[in-house]
């Protein structure tokens, strides 16, 4: 025991012996619990002093009375006058005005690039550098490069001055031009970033009106900004690999359009970017469709009007990824893959998620190599289901992520997922498609006709009854007479033997008359 615990405890002793001699620490213990007597605690807060001090009431009094009835009001209302000038989508109320007026049912890509370039007039602020000696340049560049493409986007999105400022930088960008000053610099950034919403909005537009073309031309639109391109020839998807110019994707192997073959012909050529250009490739983000059915829970068949899933089986396919030879199963062994298979798909079109559970061992992709976007990116696609003869979107696009990559070896090396919609109210055939678009890989969009075929339930063989009619019994049975008894329902018996057994009986009756006559 130690010093300060022996002297503790000679003080609860001593304490003790005093409440049973003093009087006074007597009461104080039945009083208050505590032989010192009543212990007053205060807490209070700490107040600089010339603050409460009279003489300066009237300058603590203004100052409340500007924060208060002042400041405050003013904050509060400039963020609720500023969230009312903003859609659900993040961008500005008159820029979602203009592109409901703009975008048309047939709007090509220049259309479309210069509606989305129109909304940059209410998203981004005049500056004094909108009217800068290098914008001017760089708009000259564009013309030459471009030619009369660059002006039919102008006319549709017209000459405002912060609409042509972005416009400008917008192609400066995806033309892959040297901007020099650091504050354009910096105002192309922040105009990038604000394109996503406002690609996100111009989607939504296109999407509520059911137009298809144009809803496909701003998924795709996406990509483009992404990987800083224009549309052009199929080569220029090279572009988008590591080190590769924009006049390098034309010349270097002009006899191709498969990155395979692009990549196998820079080997041919040891040029050095091929390393890259690899690491590159073996995460690229080509989805390939494994399956794209229609199914209704607890039906063999579609009816009219009912609810219908769109299951669609994804994996990533990358452009260097070598073909595995499939391994021969035994048929034990193929049955039970169909069934686990089957058991899986069963238990997620009943559940409530959209996208199955993926394994613990799947991979999916991570940053893609987008160097020219000023930030970091994560691949997303749409499922599109459409119909080209009339340009109707179907059912609204659904986006998706973590597709994994193929695993030839898994059991199930896909990723399911699913959209639901109503199946429409007519008997017949519907032949549709069943689109993926990227958001940011340029020309690695997949697709794949889908037939869904809507019966009608009342001109399909209604098998419960025949189960009902072998089920019951013989009325002249033992069963059917028990059955009779019980009020069950039993199986009649036909006419024609009834009518035998008549004419049987008759016939014996005949017979013996006939016989009674001769004796």
């Amino acid at each position: 025991m130690t010093i300060e615990a022996i002297q503790n405890r000679f003080v609860e002793i001593t304490k003790a012996y005093k409440a049973l001699t003093d009087e006074t620490v007597r009461e104080n213990l039945e009083k208050y619990g505590n032989p010192d007597g009543r212990i007053d605690v205060s807490m209070g807060i700490a107040i600089p002093k010339w603050i409460v001090e009279g003489k300066n009431n009237i300058w603590v009094l203004g100052f409340y009375g500007i924060v208060f009835g002042g400041a405050l009001p003013a904050l509060v209302g400039r963020w609720w006058f500023g969230s009312r000038q903003k859609t659900k989508d993040g961008i500005n109320a008159l820029s979602a005005a203009a592109f409901f007026k703009t975008l048309r049912e047939d709007s090509s890509f220049e259309e479309v690039l210069g509606t989305l370039a129109k909304g940059f007039q209410w998203e981004i602020p005049v500056h004094k550098f909108a009217l800068s000696p290098e914008l001017d340049t760089l708009e000259k560049q564009i013309v030459e490069k471009t030619g009369p493409k660059y002006q039919e986007v102008k006319e549709v999105c017209g000459d405002d001055a912060a609409t042509r400022t972005g416009l400008i930088l917008l192609y400066a960008y995806m033309l892959r031009l040297d901007v020099q000053s650091s504050i354009l610099r910096r105002e192309q950034r922040k105009m990038l970033l604000q394109t996503s919403l406002l690609l996100n909005a111009l989607l939504n537009i296109a999407t509520s009106r059911n137009w298809l073309s144009p809803s496909l031309t701003v998924m795709r639109l996406h990509a483009y900004i992404t990987q800083a391109l224009l549309p052009g020839p199929e080569r220029m998807r090279f572009a988008q690999l590591p080190g590769i110019k924009l006049e390098e994707a034309l010349t270097l192997a002009p006899k191709t359009t498969d990155l395979r073959e692009f990549e196998q012909t820079l080997v041919e050529k040891h040029d050095i970017r091929i390393l890259d250009i690899k690491t590159v490739l073996a995460k690229w983000g080509r989805v390939e469709i494994v399956d794209a059915a229609f199914k209704v829970i607890g039906e063999r068949i579609v009816t009219p009007s009912s609810i219908v899933f769109l299951v669609v089986k994804l994996r990533i396919s990358p452009p260097l990824s070598t073909a595995v030879q499939e391994e021969k199963l035994d048929a034990n062994e193929t049955k039970r893959r169909i069934k686990l298979n089957d058991e899986k798909d069963e238990e997620f079109l009943v559940s409530r998620k959209e996208a199955e559970e993926l394994s613990s061992d799947s991979q999916v992709p991570g940053w893609i190599h987008a160097p020219y976007w000023p930030a970091e990116r994560r691949p997303s696609w749409w499922i599109v289901l459409g119909d080209d003869k009339t340009n109707r979107i179907v059912v609204p696009p659904t986006r998706i992520t973590d597709i994994p990559f193929a695993q030839p070896h898994h059991e199930r090396d896909y990723r399911s997922y699913k959209i639901q919609f109503q199946a429409p109210p007519n008997v017949g055939v519907f032949t549709w498609k069943v689109q993926l678009v990227s958001d940011s890989f340029v020309n690695e969009d997949t697709s794949r006709e889908i037939t869904l075929k809507i019966e009608d339930a009342s001109t399909l063989p209604n098998d419960n009854q025949s189960e009902d009619e072998i089920s019951d019994p013989d009325e002249d049975s033992l069963a059917g007479q028990m059955a009779v008894m019980r009020g069950g329902a039993v199986k009649k018996k036909p006419n024609d033997e009834e009518s035998d057994d008549e004419s049987t009986t008759d016939d014996d009756e005949n017979d013996d008359n006939s016989s009674s006559d001769s004796d």
